[in-house]
C-alpha cells in the first residue's frame, strides 16, 4: 500500500503538534490551558516544517504571533486531532480537548464540530463499541449525513478543504471498511483532499483495527526521529 514516494505531509506534522500539545497539557487541564500549548506547538512545529503544505490562510496563522483564530471551517482542525480520542477517560473530556485544539484556529462551529466529531470516532472505536453504535452516536450528536455509501458519494465528488465536506466522507470509508488497509484504500478512492480525508479515516481505523506492525514499522523509517518520539507516548 506504501511505496518509496510516500512522504508526511501537513496532517502529520499538525498531528504530532497537537498530541505533543495534549501531552505537556496533562489530563486534567483545563480547555484554556489545552488552548494555549495547542497554539504553542503547532507554531513551533508549523514553522520548523513550514513546506509541508498547509493552506494559505494558516500559513498566515502560523507565522504571525498575534494572529488569533479566523473562523475557519477547514478539515485541518479534523486531521490533526487524533491524539484527543486517545489521551481521555471519557467521551466528554475528548469533546472538551478537541473542541480546545480547534477553537484556536478554526473556531468556525463547522471546524469545532469537525474536530469532536473524528475525536468522538476515535474514543468509541478504542473504547469497544461497534460500528452501529458509532454511526448512530455521530448521527445523533453531529447530525451528519452517514446515510449514503461511498460508490453514491464517489462520483460527484470533488476537492474540498472543508470539514463538513470531508469529516462525514472519511467517517463514511471508515463504516464501509474491513480492516485498516480497506479503509485507507477506500478513502483515497473517495478522491477529493485526498490525504486529509484518508488522515481522518485512517485515524479512526487505527482505532478500530489497530495497525499493521508492518505499516508501524515502515513509517518510522519515513518520519524525523522527533515526531516517532512524540507520537510513542500516545
Amino acid at each position: 500500500m506504501f511505496n518509496p514516494e510516500c512522504e508526511f505531509t501537513d496532517d502529520t506534522v499538525m498531528t504530532v503538534a497537537i498530541a505533543e500539545a495534549l501531552i505537556n497539557a496533562g489530563r486534567d487541564a483545563t480547555f484554556e490551558e489545552i488552548a494555549v500549548k495547542s497554539e504553542e506547538s503547532m507554531r513551533r512545529w508549523g514553522r520548523k516544517y513550514i513546506e509541508a503544505g498547509y493552506g494559505a490562510k494558516f500559513i498566515w496563522w502560523l507565522m504571525l504571533d498575534n494572529l488569533g483564530p479566523y473562523n475557519s471551517y477547514g478539515n485541518g482542525s479534523a486531521m490533526r486531532v487524533s491524539a484527543a480520542g486517545w489521551l481521555f477517560d471519557s467521551i466528554e473530556r475528548t469533546r472538551e480537548a478537541a473542541r480546545a485544539t480547534a477553537a484556536v484556529s478554526h473556531n468556525h462551529p463547522e471546524g469545532i464540530k469537525g474536530a469532536e466529531a473524528t475525536a468522538s470516532v476515535i474514543f468509541l472505536s478504542r473504547t469497544g463499541k461497534d460500528k452501529g453504535f458509532i454511526k448512530k452516536y455521530i448521527e445523533d450528536e453531529f447530525d451528519y449525513n452517514l446515510r449514503r455509501t461511498c460508490d453514491e458519494i464517489r462520483p460527484g465528488y470533488y476537492h474540498t478543504e472543508t470539514c463538513q465536506e470531508t469529516v462525514p466522507e472519511a467517517i463514511t470509508a471508515f463504516l464501509e471498511g474491513d480492516s485498516f488497509d480497506d479503509v485507507v484504500r477506500t478513502a483515497v478512492s473517495l478522491g477529493g483532499d485526498c490525504d486529509t480525508l484518508t488522515a481522518i479515516a485512517a485515524s479512526m481505523a487505527e482505532a478500530y483495527y489497530g495497525m499493521p506492525k508492518e505499516y508501524v514499522d515502515w513509517i518510522k523509517t519515513k518520519l524525523p526521529d522527533e515526531f516517532v518520539k512524540v507520537l510513542q507516548h500516545i
